[in-house]
């Protein structure tokens, strides 16, 4: 990416040199850098940070919906069965599983959990369910599996900002907004990264994980809310109509325009995109987020409830911001960790429970998208930050809840359109669900593969900060070829 601020910084420090030396000659040559600077104009970013830019590659996908289960949902029970694991419920751990090994909440010798969940096979492909998600089961043929992802990091926070950032570590850009740094939006009344949350809780890293980072914060995630006002502080205050607020954001233009053309900094653009995006978004947003529109059908096949806020709300919602150009749309989902300290989040019922709106949400999303022709550009990626472990949890095993521990070495999640081979599965994880047992992929793996599909190449999406320059795999990722269609 261009590096103009550094330049303007240099010629803005030659242009107070001569323009407050005594030696006369600055008028000249402060019109001559000024024409300059006219002659270089093509060089700039165009008025609107967020126009579409062109990618690297033909992109397979041209939006992403990422749908994250906050808290990681149990994978040995939804997607992964292990019949050895099974057979040996109740077991002492084997030790080599053991040796060297810290986990989040368990210590000693713990017994292994075999799944209480029936499973089956599905579709042409023979891909594994349970019966916890009997709908996404029903469309198995479009999903592709990777059953072989590995996390270094085993508490949610961390590995969150691993996911989304690239970095366990707060600071560094999200994922959504690197997206839109590189590629911009197709929308222009909607911001090109938006973020919704349901089940009340946000994730643990918090609003990190759809931060700017130290890119410009116009590619910042936007979060929008199902229910209330869509956009806090979108709205006029009281006293202003929109006419007024007009000529407000006119006013504000011609003095940011004028720090710009003296200082430079990025960030005065970002500013005047951001008050004109915003006005713009007090029509558009309030009409894409009324899902009341939606016909009875549409509603009843998602469980979506107009003036509610839910998972099921966000899934229509998400399908709702891609049909009108949005380039990402990141939805998180808490209540997916299942220690098993209550009912809730005991991996029997309490999981079938968790997961009946889940699953009708999210195979209906996948369906609609399909028919209406956007699942081929539509990314669709569902999972959650790590595993859950073959054992029962530490602090619960005394419990009649059966629960499991957080589980880094290996986790399953699934993908759909946006250039996805439907029907594979991708890697394995051993006979008891512990370790990847063939074709391991890192979330730098993931992050270089969705980057691929956009028409991104990874080691060329870089921004230079602090005296070197970063991107959002940091030095690692290859992309995951054998799913890409």
């Amino acid at each position: 990416m261009n590096h103009l601020y550094f330049n303007h910084k240099l010629h803005i420090t030659r242009r107070h040199f001569l323009r407050d030396s005594q030696a006369g000659i600055g008028a000249v040559a402060l019109s001559l850098l000024m024409n300059d600077s006219a002659a270089k104009a093509d060089d700039r970013p165009a008025a609107n940070p967020l126009a579409p830019r062109r990618p690297h590659h033909r992109p397979r996908a041209k939006n992403v919906i990422y749908l994250h289960m906050a808290g990681s949902p149990p994978h040995l029970d939804l997607f992964d069965y292990k019949p050895e694991l099974v057979r040996r419920n109740g077991q002492d751990c084997p030790q080599e599983f053991l040796r060297g090994r810290r986990f989040a909440f368990t210590s000693g010798v713990p017994k292994l959990l075999g799944t209480p969940q029936p499973f089956a096979r599905h579709g042409a492909s023979g891909a594994w369910a349970s019966a916890a998600v009997p709908r996404i089961a029903g469309i198995a043929d479009d999903l592709a599996f990777i059953k072989s992802l590995t996390t270094d990091q085993f508490n949610h926070a961390p590995a969150e900002l691993l996911l989304f950032t690239g970095s366990p570590q707060f600071g560094r850009p999200s994922m959504g907004t690197w997206v839109t740094y590189g590629l911009g939006s197709e929308s222009q009344n909607l911001p090109g990264f938006i973020v919704l949350v349901s089940s009340g809780t946000f994730p643990s890293a918090g609003n990190s994980i759809w931060s700017n980072g130290f890119l410009p914060s116009v590619y910042q995630g936007v979060q929008c809310r199902s229910q209330g006002d869509p956009v806090l502080f979108v709205s006029n205050p009281r006293g202003m109509d929109r006419d007024m607020r007009r000529l407000s954001l006119d006013a504000l233009r011609d003095l940011n325009e004028m720090q710009g053309a003296e200082l430079g900094n990025p960030e005065t653009q970002t500013r005047i995109a951001q008050y004109e995006l915003a006005f713009r978004m007090q029509t558009a947003v309030p009409e894409v987020m009324d899902i009341s529109r939606e016909p009875r059908n549409v509603l009843d096949m998602y469980g979506a409830q107009p003036g509610g806020a839910s998972f099921n709300n966000n899934c229509l919602l998400a399908r709702r911001l891609v049909e009108q150009g949005v380039r990402f749309v990141q939805l998180h989902d808490w209540g997916w960790d299942f220690h098993g300290t209550g009912p809730g989040e005991d991996i029997r019922q309490g999981l079938t429970n968790k997961c009946r709106g889940m699953d009708q949400a999210v195979a209906a999303l996948i369906r609609d998208l399909k028919a209406r022709g956007l699942l081929d550009e539509t990314l669709v990626i569902w999972g959650g930050e790590f595993g859950r472990s073959p054992f029962r949890e530490g602090r619960t095993a005394g419990s009649p809840n059966l629960g499991r521990d957080h589980h880094p070495f290996c986790y399953t999640l699934f993908l759909a359109g946006g250039g996805i081979r439907p029907g594979v599965s991708h890697g394995n994880s051993d006979e008891l669900g512990f370790d990847v047992a063939e074709n391991p992929v890192t979330p730098h793996d993931l992050q270089a593969t969705i980057l691929h599909l956009l028409g991104i190449e990874h080691t060329r999406l870089t921004f230079r900060f602090q005296g070197r320059d970063y991107r959002l795999t940091d030095v690692f990722g290859n992309v995951v070829r054998e799913i890409v269609a």
